[in-house]
């Protein structure tokens, strides 16, 4: 990852963001025209889980553009998936600049975890949410009506819950960084443990496209887990970093043990 000086004029920093965000876009556009040819195996994959749901009823398309749209739709979303480590990559490299020498070391470990992080929360949507939302929502229409699967809204409602949870799945990442650079002091995290969840059940009741509870609840075990376990780590970091003590520091205690020690 080429990185540039600290110090640039404005419009050099313009430049720098314009040239990461055409490599995105084009990285995206490449391989979403790559993707599409295959996009007929691609909707069979994503249908999978919720295929007995559906009693085996096919999808539907209602329009003479429905097919391409649907088609252009889900190449995209592959090709977003296939690209995320060029995409996050290229975020942190613009912001890497601003970070002093000992913190870059962190970037690459940053980058691997925001991947695996974002991948491991689309994977556990594939095999544990889809099924319970899908099912949960077809089968309120199933008591009065028969369903006939609209390919678009089944296949959006999917995708969405798919980006949904890999996002979320960023929040260990999130609550671990403000904890070890002492921004949250981890004794607040601690402490005010049933605020933050109930921060974690509204962010779950947000997130999830589809509005159903079973969803909601499911994303909110789901982040409460992750909470914890970010906090777990955290302390295990503080600890042997910097002592006991550490957890309970303000971000003003922390820089002045730094400077004391002769880090800044």
């Amino acid at each position: 990852m080429p990185i540039g000086p600290a110090r640039m004029p404005l419009m050099d920093h313009l430049g720098e963001l314009r040239r990461r965000l055409t490599i995105i876009v084009v990285s995206l556009a490449i391989t979403a025209v790559v993707v599409y040819a295959a996009t007929p195996t691609l909707i069979d994959m994503l249908m999978d889980p919720v295929r007995d749901e559906l009693a085996g009823a096919n999808l539907t398309v209602f329009s003479v553009l429905g097919g391409f749209t649907i088609r252009f739709k889900v190449a995209l979303f592959f090709g977003m998936i296939i690209c995320t480590p060029i995409i996050i990559w290229e975020v942190m490299g613009f912001f890497l600049p601003a970070l002093k020498t000992n913190e870059r070391k962190w970037v690459v470990p940053t980058v691997a975890a925001m991947v695996f992080l974002f991948f491991f929360g689309m994977l556990f949507c594939y095999f544990v949410i889809q099924r319970a939302a899908i099912g949960w929502m077809v089968q309120q229409s199933l008591e009065f009506a028969a369903v006939m699967p609209n390919a678009e809204d089944f296949l959006n409602i999917m995708m969405l819950l798919e980006i949904g949870f890999g996002f979320a799945f960023q929040l260990p990442l999130i609550i671990f960084y403000l904890s070890i650079l002492h921004i949250v002091p981890y004794k607040t995290f601690r402490g005010q443990w049933r605020y933050i969840y109930v921060a974690l059940l509204v962010i779950s009741s947000i997130v999830t496209p589809d509005a159903s509870p079973v969803t909601m609840i499911l994303m909110f075990a789901a982040l409460v887990a992750l909470y914890e376990l970010a906090l777990f780590v955290a302390r295990y970091v503080l600890v042997a970093r910097d002592g006991k003590e550490s957890l309970k520091w303000s971000r003003e205690e922390y820089q002045e043990h730094r400077y004391e020690e002769g880090t800044e």
